[in-house]
């Protein structure tokens, strides 16, 4: 069956769902409680059933992840002027965003910020201040560009996501 990463993504979030619905009941079901000298209320469960329905979630869920993963290993993208795999996109992405967050943190910095200590201890009644130790516009510009390069490589993902073909013989 041929499938789209974004296709392959909802199978697999379905595939979890239901992985979740038998194995809570499962777990509901596979013991009950009866006081001595009650008539028993047992559960309807078959342990034989319900393994064989988790043991199949897992096989499909195991080929498609498999094949979303050779997929995301071997096809290329452009991303502005270069070809990236979408693993490898993926990775840049984390890289850059941690530092878009480092970045983000500088630019709201004032170059010059009172230190709250204490509310002036007796034997420091001298304030304190915060200096940057930066320049505030290249910080934006390093900000802005990260925050470019990432929205550049998501636009690709998502096009990619969309319209990329592969097989995943479920």
């Amino acid at each position: 069956m041929k499938i789209t990463s974004a296709y392959a993504n909802k199978l697999l979030k379905g595939l979890t769902d239901e992985k979740s619905y038998w194995e809570a009941q499962e777990a509901a079901s596979r013991t009950y409680v009866a006081a001595v000298g009650e008539e028993p209320v047992i559960p309807k469960y078959d342990y034989s059933a319900i393994s064989e329905t988790l043991k199949e979630i897992n096989r499909k869920t195991v080929i498609i992840k498999h094949a979303l993963n050779l997929a995301n290993a071997t096809a290329k993208i452009r991303v502005g002027d270069t070809e990236m795999s979408v693993d490898s996109i993926l990775v840049r992405i984390a890289q850059l965003s941690s530092r878009k967050s480092t970045l983000d943190t500088m630019r709201k910095y004032l170059p010059k910020m009172r230190e709250s200590s204490h509310a002036f201890s007796s034997r420091n009644a001298v304030p304190e201040y915060r200096y940057t130790n930066y320049d505030p516009e290249l910080v934006k510009r390093d900000y802005e560009c990260i925050s470019g390069e990432i929205m550049e490589m998501q636009i690709a993902l998502d096009r990619y996501n969309q319209t990329f073909l592969f097989e995943a013989d479920i």
